[in-house]
């Protein structure tokens, strides 16, 4: 695949996403996000009366490019307005004076309380149950249209996922937001030392699995046969199959990998899903077995944190810090139990359309199913129509070696900043604060020097390891991790949670304080670092290094 131009996908300035996003998105997934995630955010956003009206996003040569939209705002506007005018607009203009009106009910009465009633009561349920229809089929019995057909209808479901997860954004953040954005104005505190402050309120951040895999661990611990069995030296893929069908233990077992089987370990349904990783989830049982994958835990800061809070704030600081602990879970399991299974189940389908494409000559390899879209499944596998082989490993070999380090950071210019919340109505304030600390938290990269044995980035959980550094571009690198490893990666999802229990710090090229690989450190008690943004280049595969949790430097030791 050749790229010869980068050509912005609309109006005004695009800004790349690199948060979520390190290697171009497959054909399959481009339209889910660009529909799902788009019009979910731009509910989630009018139900808080949020001033930005939506984030556009759209794909460039396979990478995802964000536009913010203002309420009122033409598409494609440079930046917000003047101070005067954006004054003079947020009291006249009538979409902007509803909206203002509706953030301050939804802050007055909370709304985020009731959304995760719905989430818990309705679509946390629902969205299960769906997957478990999509998973119950099994798609090597089905006839070629058959599989079409599911192949549309994972699509679909996907693209109802990220519609789902995109409608919560703002719910699952903006308690999160309204703490950071009043305990830093407040007092001279860091965002880490605020955040610290949920360590213990998503379980889902530990692992998607975490019960089932402590369980598994202590029904293994009480069979001779499946201890012994898991110490061996047999292949993983006989490990896994020795344990499943172990009388005592093998129920706990399965019931682990019928968990994580089919989650993705990436965004994209090109990535690995954890059951195609039999080495990794072997060790992952083996840690559960010692009993270690419990024990990691974070000091609690909390004490110093409020003694720092003026005695005028602190009610206020407690009343926002007991909302973040209460919806901070929403955060993880929005996409657990969504997006993170939905590409799972669609990776299996695809993949399956590949196997039999490459039967028949079609394509080089099996997986390169997953590098086509839904129209181009149902045409090859149903009359030959699509693209050859050729043009499919070229996608594959674009997506393998491309990085949003190889791409454009913006496309016609570099986004104007939010608009100085001092300008904007009284009752506007504190849901714009709440929603501008939640972005920058995510996206912002920490401009610090780095040099040739020292990197730094932000510090999001205390503490100092020392291991080897395990580099991982891709959801396949996973297969290489090894029990104390350091992780060094552009950026995680929620879905690498599943290699959590193997871990022994965590290191990062992008993200901030509230990016998932914050969230996953500080909830598994592991020392963390996040926005160095040369990790991945300067450290070698399987060197030493020394991460320090408090300082935010990781120090390259051989």
């Amino acid at each position: 695949m050749k790229v010869d131009t980068w050509e912005a996908p609309g109006k005004g300035p695009w800004e790349i996403e690199s948060a979520h996003f390190s290697r171009p998105l497959s054909r399959f997934v481009q339209r889910p996000y660009t529909d799902g995630a788009n019009r979910g955010f731009r509910a989630g956003a009018a139900r808080y009366g949020l001033l930005l009206d939506y984030l556009d996003w759209q794909v460039v040569n396979g990478f995802m490019y964000l536009q913010p939209v203002a309420v009122g705002a033409p598409k494609g506007a440079m930046g917000p307005p003047p101070k005067p005018v954006l004054w003079l607009l947020a009291r006249v203009h009538p979409k902007l004076r509803a909206r203002i009106a509706l953030s301050g009910r939804a802050f007055a009465e909370r709304l985020w309380r009731a959304e995760l009633q719905q989430w818990d009561d309705v679509d946390k349920p629902a969205a299960i149950s769906a997957h478990l229809a999509i998973q119950a089929v099994d798609v090597t019995a089905l006839s070629d249209a058959e599989l079409a057909d599911h192949i549309d209808r994972c699509q679909a479901h996907l693209t109802k996922m990220l519609y789902l997860h995109h409608n919560l954004t703002v719910p699952s953040t903006i308690a999160v937001g309204d703490l950071l954005a009043g305990a830093t104005e407040w007092a001279d505190v860091s965002a880490g030392e605020v955040l610290g402050a949920l360590q213990g309120t998503s379980l889902v951040s530990r692992g998607f699995a975490a019960e089932q895999l402590e369980s598994a661990g202590k029904a293994i611990v009480e069979s001779d046969d499946a201890r012994a069995q898991l110490s061996g030296s047999a292949s993983p893929e006989s490990v896994l199959e020795a344990l499943c069908t172990d009388r005592s233990a093998g129920a706990h077992v399965r019931a682990y990998l019928d968990t994580v089987r089919y989650r993705s370990v990436g965004y994209d349904p090109a990535d690995a899903n954890a059951g195609e990783l039999p080495g990794m989830l072997v060790r992952t049982l083996r840690v559960a077995v010692d009993g270690s994958y419990a024990d990691k835990t974070a000091a609690d800061g909390l004490p110093r944190l409020r003694a720092k809070i003026p005695d005028r704030h602190l009610n206020e600081f407690d009343d926002r810090l007991a909302e973040a602990r209460l919806t901070n879970r929403l955060r993880d399991e929005r996409s657990a139990y969504s997006d993170a299974w939905a590409s799972g189940l669609a990776r299996r389908a695809l993949l399956e359309a590949g196997r039999r494409l490459s039967s028949r000559g079609r394509l080089g390899a099996a997986d390169h199913g997953a590098h086509l879209d839904a129209a181009e499944c149902r045409t090859l596998l149903l009359d030959g129509r699509g693209p050859d082989s050729n043009e499919v490993a070229s996608r594959v070999a674009w997506r393998q070696t491309q990085t949003v380090d190889s791409a454009p950071q913006f496309l016609r210019a570099k986004p104007a900043p939010p608009p100085e919340v001092g300008v904007l109505p009284a009752a506007a304030r504190r849901p714009v604060s709440a929603f501008n600390a939640v972005y920058a938290h995510i996206f912002n990269v920490p401009d610090m020097p780095n040099s040739e044995t020292v990197l730094r980035g932000l510090p999001v959980n205390v503490g100092v390891y020392e291991g080897p550094a395990r580099v991982v571009h891709d959801s396949a690198d996973f297969e290489r991790v090894q029990r104390g490893d350091v992780l060094v990666t552009r950026m995680t999802s929620p879905h690498f949670n599943v290699v959590l229990p193997l871990l022994g710090a965590i290191v990062t090229d992008r993200g901030g304080q509230l990016s998932h690989a914050a969230i996953v450190a500080r909830e598994y008690g592991i020392p963390g670092i996040v926005g160095t943004r040369e990790a991945t280049a300067r450290i070698v595969d399987g060197a030493r290094v020394r991460v320090d949790g408090s300082s935010g430097e990781v120090r390259l030791l051989a």
